[in-house]
């Protein structure tokens, strides 16, 4: 998990903000950098894993004035209108885990129900422009938001994809609520 910081005029944008009860530790690493966390504007969900989404409710409890930013697909579980496709995945694999796992499954279907929903304040969708950190495009890859940061020529892929043995890959591919849909979105991410 590592959120990413986007420092403009305007705007102190937060990529991602990890697990439930992160926020002391998001404070001091901004802290460390010389931000002070009222300074963020947003903070950009990139998908409603609970590693993506698990502070920004305690987040926007100590700093109201922060909109929340994702796309129209993920908003419906962000804000909890619909329950979370982790979840999901989690209670159908609780059936046929083998009795040795339950309660491994058990728990981890806990930790992403006590995952906090907040309103999404701002919808973002493919192709849009954002002046945020010199200027960044939004890429929907199915399942997360990417962004092209112009100014660097980089790509925050949320969990789109990772970087292993220097080539860009899925993330866990064995955990991918759709492994076809993580194919396509990666394709997308070399175009």
């Amino acid at each position: 998990m590592n959120p990413v910081l986007l420092v403009s005029k305007n705007d102190v944008v937060l990529v991602g903000c990890g697990y439930p009860n992160f926020l002391s530790l998001l404070e001091d690493e901004m802290r460390s950098k010389g931000i002070d966390a009222d300074s963020l504007t947003k903070v950009l969900i990139t998908h409603h894993d609970d590693d993506h989404m698990g502070a920004i409710y305690e987040i926007k409890e100590r700093y109201p004035h922060i909109k929340v930013v994702s796309s129209e697909i993920e908003s419906k579980y962000i804000s909890g209108k619909d329950k979370p496709l982790r979840l999901l995945q989690a209670e159908e694999l609780l059936k046929i885990m083998p009795k040795e796992q339950q309660q491994f499954g058990i728990d981890f279907c806990e930790t992403l129900r006590k995952v906090k929903p907040v309103n999404v304040d701002i919808i973002v969708k493919d192709g849009d422009s954002l002046d945020w950190a010199g200027g960044c495009q939004v890429i929907s890859t199915p399942g997360h938001i990417s962004l092209f940061l112009t100014e660097t020529n980089s790509i925050v892929t949320g969990d789109a994809a990772v970087v292993e043995n220097g080539e860009l890959v899925i993330t866990n591919p064995q955990f991918a609520l759709d492994l076809n849909m993580a194919q396509d979105s990666l394709k997308k991410l070399f175009q």
